[in-house]
């Protein structure tokens, strides 16, 4: 698009998730509120350069959008059809009425994120549907963090629109009663897109930036649509605070880099020290939830030095409380490897060893790795070769694979 577009362009990015969820609010059919705001752009595109670019472009694209939306539905065979799925709550004034101004559009993002996420979906077509819709990527982006093909991407889209439509989920925030699970489902969703590109499976690179990007934005709308819920700020402080590493985790040769080695001078102050305040102001809700609790772990990690000026005995402690309120196979490796540093790692060791029988870690490169690090500690080094050798073997990017595989080099014992 030439710089014609540029106007196009900047509310596409800024404004196109916002004017879906309106559309697919008002009409109850993702695939017409899709359809619309594509047109709408368009429109917007061809017209702009010539009358100049609207003081309220979201206004006026939502107006061109609505409009549109009416003229299919009035040209479809099956109007009575599609009438049915409008919401019974729905103004008809505001189907039909221009927009003045920004600031009068409602904000039906986080309704969309509710049906994107709704339960009666599994949890790949959840996250798919939220990056498609709420985050903006194209089929095309979503298959390759998926690792399927765009067909694939495409039919597993297009089935979770039917079940959307067919199942009459609705476009809105559930009640009281719903929304303690229904809210947590939702951050599982974009926490799963964040980690996808915190440590990026099958991809060439450690980080998929974009990935991580979408995440923390999308988790910025549900912060300003929820300002007041401990978990979702929670969750943007441990984004942010695990982010601010970013530019530490790879060194200039493509190789991994541990938290223990990273040079902290190139973490991100701003990322840290935004991420801290939302830590505290999380924390000040009891009883604390898990987001907020992991967002402390990772700001005492920030805040901290050195990896051995760390505040140990308070992760410990911390991750105790996690270990309480979620306690999966992930957390407890994870308070192994604490335990190494504040108790010693041969305490380290016991715990890491009990570990040994959970599936889900056995086949992963973490519970491997952190064995290796810790028979080192030991000086154990024969086993701990041995340990990172089966690490890098499980590991799926290149840069985790060559740092496990120089630390087993490392650690081997000259023939």
């Amino acid at each position: 698009m030439g710089p014609a577009g540029e106007p196009v362009e900047a509310v596409f990015r800024e404004e196109r998730g916002r004017l879906l969820a309106l559309l697919a609010a008002r009409f109850g059919d993702l695939d017409l509120a899709e359809e619309v705001t594509a047109e709408a752009l368009l429109a917007a595109v061809e017209t702009w350069p010539r009358s100049g670019v609207p003081r309220e472009p979201l206004a006026w694209l939502a107006t061109t959008a609505r409009r549109k939306a009416l003229d299919r539905i009035r040209r479809d065979a099956t109007l009575a059809t599609k009438l049915a799925t409008l919401h019974a709550d729905a103004d008809p004034a505001r189907r039909t009425e221009p927009v003045p101004e920004h600031e009068h559009i409602p904000d039906d993002r986080l309704q969309l994120m509710f049906a994107c996420c709704h339960p009666a979906l599994d949890l790949d077509t959840q996250t798919g549907l939220t990056l498609r819709y709420i985050a903006g990527l194209s089929t095309a982006e979503i298959a390759q963090a998926f690792l399927v093909p765009p067909a694939t991407m495409a039919q597993r889209l297009t089935r979770g629109k039917r079940k959307i439509q067919q199942s009459r989920i609705p476009f809105r925030v559930p009640g009281p009663d719903e929304l303690e699970g229904r809210l947590g489902l939702v951050l599982h969703v974009v926490y799963l897109i964040f980690t996808e590109g915190y440590a990026a499976t099958g991809h060439h690179d450690l980080v998929r930036c974009d990935l991580v990007d979408e995440a923390i934005r999308l988790t910025r709308i549900l912060h300003r649509l929820m300002p007041g819920e401990p978990r979702v700020t929670g969750l943007l402080a441990l984004m942010l605070l695990t982010d601010a590493r970013r530019q530490a985790r790879v060194d200039g040769h493509g190789i991994a880099v541990s938290l223990e080695d990273q040079d902290r001078g190139l973490w991100d102050t701003s990322m840290i020290d935004e991420g801290a305040r939302l830590t505290t102001q999380a924390l000040r809700h009891h009883p604390p939830n898990s987001w907020s609790v992991q967002a402390a772990i990772a700001a005492l990690h920030d805040e901290a030095p050195s990896a051995q000026e760390t505040d140990w005995r308070q992760v410990r402690l911390l991750y105790d409380e996690l270990f309480a309120l979620t306690p999966t196979p992930v957390v407890a490796l994870n308070r192994a490897i604490t335990i190494s540093w504040h108790e010693g790692p041969q305490a380290g060791l016991d715990h890491l060893e009990a570990l040994a029988d959970e599936p889900g870690l056995a086949r992963q490169h973490h519970w491997h790795a952190a064995r290796g690090h810790t028979l080192a500690r030991l000086g154990r080094h024969t086993a701990a070769a041995e340990a990172y050798r089966r690490a890098s073997e499980l590991a799926q990017t290149p840069a985790e694979i060559a740092y496990l595989s120089s630390r087993a080099e490392e650690y081997t014992t000259p023939g």
